[in-house]
């Protein structure tokens, strides 16, 4: 198979893109400069002669989404839209990237695959409305929704949180917000997973097992870094208010995962074991 990965400068594009290297696979990369997905044509000359394509380009400035929602939708619905169309004419397998943000947050178990979607920030909605143009324009595709990601190639919540604690004597961190920590690593592994093991066409969670506040990943992060975790305390979101609201609980299930045959990624905490050493290494 030959794959196609966009948004390939990010996060989880670069680990994507090397571990398709690294597996032996045939793989090229692009980012804005070599594919504009949000441009009809461009997108139309780009896909031909792929059989998969992964669409990592995303607009992820959560706060800012709010008040330039035309601009994040043009990213996260036309782009995707112009894929799927692209990919069903190339005839290849359409990999779209989602997110936790296109559900309220205000469950109290693990949102299941088909559960109602009720985005509450412009992020969550461009996102949301980007899921649907794919399901729209093409039988051929998957969507991965994913959550709390954390890697060595970008700024994430771990690195940011050792950085900042450089310069004070402690941190305050909301624990009233609970999701899974999940590294770019184990995203991009999944996303082959479910490629080769040819899983149908659907929506898929693809998140660490387990849970946990945001206090509790940013004191495993400092413990890691060789900080006291009892440098950060804990806080409300009440008394850390932002543009756009995050959801309270991001917690995804992954039955459709084990429906298909393919293994859900392992519990956060052992993954954050595996990945510290990598994530904060320049730190």
């Amino acid at each position: 198979m030959r794959w196609l990965v966009v948004g390939a400068n990010g996060m989880l594009g670069q680990d994507l893109v090397s571990l398709l290297r690294d597996r032996g696979h045939a793989v090229d990369a692009a980012d804005r400069a070599e594919l504009d997905i949000t441009d009809p044509a461009s997108t139309d000359a780009g896909l031909v002669g792929y059989d998969v394509v992964v669409n990592c380009a995303a607009w992820t400035a959560v706060d800012d989404a709010e008040t330039q929602e035309a601009a994040a939708f043009t990213v996260n619905a036309v782009g995707p839209a112009n894929l799927a169309r692209a990919a069903r004419s190339a005839g290849a397998r359409l990999v779209q990237i989602s997110t936790d943000y296109v559900f309220a947050g205000d469950a109290d178990q693990p949102y299941a695959e088909d559960a109602p979607a009720a985005p509450r920030s412009a992020y969550g909605r461009t996102k949301g409305a980007g899921e649907w143009a794919v399901r729209a324009e093409t039988d051929d595709y998957l969507v991965v929704r994913t959550a709390w990601l954390y890697g060595a190639h970008g700024a994430c919540f771990p690195k940011t949180m050792v950085r900042l604690l450089a310069d004070r004597d402690s941190l305050t961190v909301v624990d009233d917000q609970v999701g899974q920590p999940t590294w770019t690593v184990d995203l991009a592994d999944l996303v082959v997973r479910l490629v080769e093991s040819g899983a149908p066409s659907g929506t898929y969670h693809g998140t660490s097992s387990g849970q946990a506040s945001w206090f509790d990943f940013a004191r495993a992060a400092v413990a890691s870094a060789g900080h006291d975790p009892e440098t950060i305390q804990p806080t409300t979101s009440a008394a850390f208010v932002r543009p756009a609201p995050r959801p309270a609980y991001s917690v995804l299930g992954h039955d459709a995962l084990t429906a298909a045959g393919v293994e859900p990624i392992g519990d956060w905490t052992e993954r954050w074991q595996v990945a510290s050493s990598e994530v904060l290494r320049e730190v």
